[in-house]
């Protein structure tokens, strides 16, 4: 199972610590936390089901680029982190 967290911009979302689910890529992954959580979706996910523009995700410890984020694979044990890309000054 893979090991997802969420950084505290969703913490109202979703539970307090990682969600294990199963999945081969990044995209499988995130399709069963949405199964358990359908709520969360729109904030990660845009309405064509695309990686909204500010939203970026850590698989295993490597920042994954935007378009090729949820074809990523990942293995047993994977752990994934959800976050909110800040911009500004």
């Amino acid at each position: 199972m893979a090991e997802v967290h969420f950084t505290s911009w969703l913490r109202e979302l979703v539970p307090n610590g990682p969600v294990n689910v199963e999945g081969g890529t990044v995209g499988d992954a995130l399709a069963a936390v949405f199964t358990q959580m359908p709520h969360v979706r729109s904030y990660v996910l845009d309405d064509r089901g695309i990686l909204r523009k500010h939203v970026c995700v850590f698989a295993d410890g490597n920042r994954l680029p935007g378009d090729a984020t949820l074809n990523h694979p990942i293995k047993p044990g994977s752990t994934l982190y959800v976050m909110q890309a800040l911009s500004g000054g």
